[in-house]
């Protein structure tokens, strides 16, 4: 059997780490009914460590750092950009109006490693064109 391999964006790793109702049917279904590994960019964990800190998010412990053993527990398998990434990431034709660039380096990291990002961004089905193999979550 294929173990299939998703990259999850910030905000799908926080509905998940918070039981978020926030998940659609199709997403959580994948989850609980497909043997899957669930990845996260070391450029997400660093985005929800942010948020922690400035207050936009629950805290997950008492420490920012907890973010990291949260992501753990919930058996996310960190991604950390490499040379194959930034070379994806420099050919990545970005839309005028989606100006993150932590977007933009997540993107390429699922096209590089071929992985479905599971994303409630509507702008990401832009880099469908691309190669980026997309799961929208539409509750988000």
């Amino acid at each position: 059997m294929k173990i299939e391999r998703y990259l999850l964006d910030a905000h799908i790793a926080v509905y998940m780490l918070s039981n978020s109702p926030e998940l659609d049917r199709a997403v959580s279904k994948i989850f609980s009914d497909h043997i899957t590994e669930r990845y996260i960019s070391t450029v997400s964990v660093q985005e929800i460590i942010h948020l922690q800190k400035i207050g936009k998010i629950k805290p997950y412990g008492e420490k920012p750092e907890d973010v990291i053993f949260a992501c753990e527990t919930a058996g996310f398998h960190f991604l950390p950009v490499n040379r194959e990434h930034l070379r994806a990431y420099a050919n990545l034709t970005t839309h005028p109006d989606h100006k993150d660039p932590n977007d933009h380096i997540i993107i390429a990291q699922a096209i590089a490693e071929r992985m479905t990002l599971i994303s409630s961004d509507r702008q990401f089905d832009f880099y469908t064109r691309q190669k980026l193999r997309l799961l929208f979550n539409r509750r988000g």
